[in-house]
């Protein structure tokens, strides 16, 4: 199935499954578990568990799909690691370019790779770009974001949230997605680093999006995601970015 039931998404896209741990993020990877579960059930795609794997059989799944959708490509994998070769990559890519009528949201943690790929070629118009920043010692992955030139829309995903991420610079950064770790390993997330966040967000005009509380409540109490839900201050605060505004 390509629906999904992330918040900030329509579609998911999955040419490209696995990864490998990249930074504390990575710790309790939601992807990771779900891939060997898959396995465990003998779906085909998954017949390599969590090893990056290459799909070039679904690179024209999202040109089956008529109606304009936001689409997170890789929420199995990442685009950007370093097993895929960017003649793939470049794959993927005139796919986007074709299906003109989708928003492909592409997330990575290789911000590096990334900004290398595209320094040599054009970023589709209907691609949005994006990066982990889950803890201080991955902001510099924003600061490669933002030298990425022609991205019609660069977000950041602070998911799982580990702490506060203190002052940042959201010049050319378009939207903003926090949440909190979900699993029995889950690692809690304080209320005044999302308010922090949003604050910022804010003051420097960019959109907000607070998709859920996690395993940890707002009040540090330990319950099921879905008892602690997506309230922040008694609302729900879910901002997309201007180019998907009604």
């Amino acid at each position: 199935m390509s629906t999904t039931k992330i918040e900030w998404t329509e579609r998911v896209w999955n040419p490209v499954t696995g990864c490998s741990k990249q930074s504390e993020g990575c710790a309790h990877c939601y992807a990771e578990n779900m891939a060997r579960r898959l396995k465990a059930m003998g779906i085909a795609k998954y017949k390599n568990g969590f090893e990056v794997t290459l799909h070039p059989e679904t690179l024209t799944e999202p040109l089956k799909w008529s109606r304009g959708s936001n689409i997170f490509v890789c929420s199995m994998g990442d685009l950007f690691h370093n097993d895929v070769p960017y003649e793939f990559v470049d794959k993927v890519m005139a796919t986007i370019k074709r299906a003109s009528q989708h928003r492909f949201q592409i997330l990575t943690k290789r911000a590096e790779r990334m900004a290398e790929y595209f320094a040599s070629r054009r970023v589709p118009r209907n691609a949005w770009l994006g990066v982990t920043v889950e803890c201080k010692d991955t902001k510099f992955r924003m600061d490669l974001l933002k030298k990425i030139s022609g991205a019609q829309v660069r977000f950041l995903s602070c998911e799982p949230l580990l702490e506060d991420l203190e002052t940042l610079d959201l010049k050319d950064i378009h939207w903003v997605i926090v949440g909190g770790e979900s699993g029995l390993q889950a690692r809690p997330m304080h209320e005044q680093w999302v308010l922090n966040i949003q604050q910022q967000c804010k003051k420097q005009h960019t959109a907000f999006f607070f998709k859920q509380w996690g395993t940890w409540g707002q009040d540090g109490v330990k319950r099921s995601k879905h008892a602690n839900g997506k309230l922040l201050r008694g609302k729900i605060a879910q901002e997309m970015p201007f180019f998907c505004r009604e």
